[in-house]
Formats: C-alpha cells, structure tokens, sequence
C-alpha cells in the first residue's frame, strides 16, 4: 500500500482513456471544476441529429432525459392551476400517454403565469415554432443583450422548445414565462461544458433576479463525496429549494455497466425533483443512472429524497434545433 504523504486532499479521477490510470487533482485549485455537460454526465455524450421535415406529420420533441425532465415541469405547472392548450398528434404520442399528459391538455392548460428558468447554452429564436415568442434572456458566457446559443448543437434551443414551441409541434406549457441563462458552451472539442461557478450564478440569478417558480436543470456534473464542502451549484440549489423553487434535474447519462451509484450534481441534494429517463417500451433507458439508495452516511434513503424520485420519457422525442430545424434524441 502506498502512503501518499501531505495529498489529503487531492482527488484520485481516472482518466477517461485508461481507467487504471489515476490523476491527482487538488479542488482548492483555482481553475478546477468538475464535469459539466449540458448532455449530463456521460464521458461520450449522445448528441441529437438532424431528422427531415415531413408534411402533414406532427412530432414531439426531446433530447434523451430533456422530456423526462419537461414532463415534470408540466406537472408542476398542472398543480399550480394553471391552463394549457392541447397538442396535436406527434410521432411521440406514447410519450404523453405514458405520463398522462394529455388528460391536462384536454382541460386546456397552458402555463399562463408561471415563471420557468432553464439553465443551458442558451437560445436561439430564429426557428419558425418561436414566431411571436418573448423570452428572457441572461448571458453568461458572453455578453450578448440578444439571444444566442452556445452550444455545439442548440442544445438550450432544443429545452426551450419542448416547453414553448408555437408551431408544427405545441410546446408542453407555451405560456409560460421563460427565462433562459447560457451558462454552458461548446468546449472546442464538440462538446458542451461549462465552468459550475457560472453554472451556480446561474442557478442563483433564476433564483433571485428571474424569482422563478421552476428551474430547469439538464446538466449535470460529477459528484465528489471526498470533498468536505460542497460545490458551488449543489449551494445553489440548495438555496433555491429552501425558498420554495422546485428545481428540477436530470439524473445523468452514466447508467448501465458503468453506472458509479451516483446521479449527477446538483441532481444528488435533497428535495431536487431528480428525473430519469424511460423508453417507448416502459423501460428504463440503459443509460439513465440510477443512483444509489444509501446517503454518504451509508444511511437508507427515504422518501421523497430517492435519486431519481422519478422517471419519465426521454428517448426518441424530437425538438426544436437552433438552425431552424428540428433535432432527434
């Protein structure tokens, strides 16, 4: 056994191409941070693909556990009281017959008065389903006064657009009021990261600015259970749930085989609405984590803090893309 003098508090990741090779990576560091993708936690993300238009066909959207996490904004949305309008028949019809989402639909629900927060790469209104829509728009990434988004693909577009789409394909609440923060962007590398501070001043600008009554969180980075404090987006969502936000979170893209026992942060505190992802067949999508039931104590978890507390459909659904067209899952 090897004693690694005055290193009591470095981290030991493996790395991504040899898992048998340790790296030491000290959190007090300025400069580190975890993971953060807005695809979630997957080391090789999933990304959505173009699909061509159709005539006469209507179709859902939804990037694997982006529906999940929509489906449980709407109910949310649904308790408050307030209408939406029904959809027309997608391709993805299963999905809202699996969540029951029609039965709200049907009675006219619409999101009028609820104020919804997404946290992501940003937005992109150009597509011809956001005609007539206003959102409000923070840039953390950069400092554009108009919306753009960030993202490799339109990833914070693709969000918005499963919630607030006008056209061909009714967003879930489409009047609803929408704030969208970019906080993430491609990393060069065809990928979507991002720094957790800004991913945390996010969170807390939703919070405290926007004074939503729902965040949307389809990001997530990797949990450190050897750190003694908390990361920056865990406080901050924390906080936010303490005020009466729900703030809700994909659980991650890492299950299957290599599944660690972890859902993602900030997925992982307490009273966030964490989501999984199912499929057309009632599964549980192979690569939604599921994360572990006992607590860092190694106490049982209780109700209603089981990760995730709930799945819902996520796979094969289509939404808007940021180049006008629309992006399969």
């Amino acid at each position: 056994m090897v004693e690694l003098d005055g290193l009591d508090r470095v981290d030991l990741l493996p790395e991504p191409s040899d898992r048998r090779i340790l790296s030491a990576i000290d959190p007090s560091t300025a400069g580190y941070q975890d993971e953060w993708r807005a695809e979630v936690t997957g080391w090789a993300p999933r990304y959505a693909t173009p699909i061509p238009k159709v005539r006469r066909t209507r179709v859902i959207a939804s990037n694997i556990t982006i529906f999940a996490i929509m489906s449980v904004v709407l109910l949310l949305v649904w308790q408050s009281g307030f209408l939406f309008i029904e959809l027309p028949s997608p391709t993805s019809e299963w999905a809202f017959e699996a969540t029951e989402i029609r039965q709200l639909q049907d009675e006219g629900l619409n999101g009028q008065g609820v104020r919804v927060c997404i946290v992501d790469t940003g937005f992109s209104p150009i597509h011809s389903s956001f005609e007539g829509v206003e959102i409000v728009f923070k840039d953390m990434v950069g400092d554009s006064k108009v919306p753009v988004d960030y993202g490799t693909i339109g990833h914070g577009t693709m969000m918005a657009g499963l919630l607030i789409s006008q056209s061909h394909q009714i967003g879930i609440a489409p009047n609803v009021t929408l704030a969208v923060v970019a906080a993430l962007s491609d990393n060069g590398d065809g990928e979507n990261s991002g720094d957790e501070s800004v991913v945390a001043d996010a969170i807390t600008w939703c919070h405290q600015d926007f004074e939503a009554d729902i965040i949307s969180l389809s990001l997530g980075g990797q949990q450190k259970l050897a750190n003694q404090r908390e990361g920056a987006s865990v406080t901050a969502a924390r906080m936010a749930v303490d005020s009466g936000i729900f703030v809700v979170a994909a659980a991650g893209n890492d299950g299957g085989a290599d599944d660690d026992g972890m859902v993602s942060a900030p997925a992982n505190v307490a009273r966030v609405i964490t989501v999984g992802a199912t499929t057309v067949t009632g599964q549980l999508w192979s690569n939604s984590s599921a994360g572990s039931q006992l607590t860092a104590t190694e106490t049982p978890r209780q109700n209603p803090n089981l990760k995730p507390e709930v799945v819902s459909p996520g796979h094969m659904v289509i939404s808007t893309g940021d180049n006008g067209e629309w992006y399969s899952s």
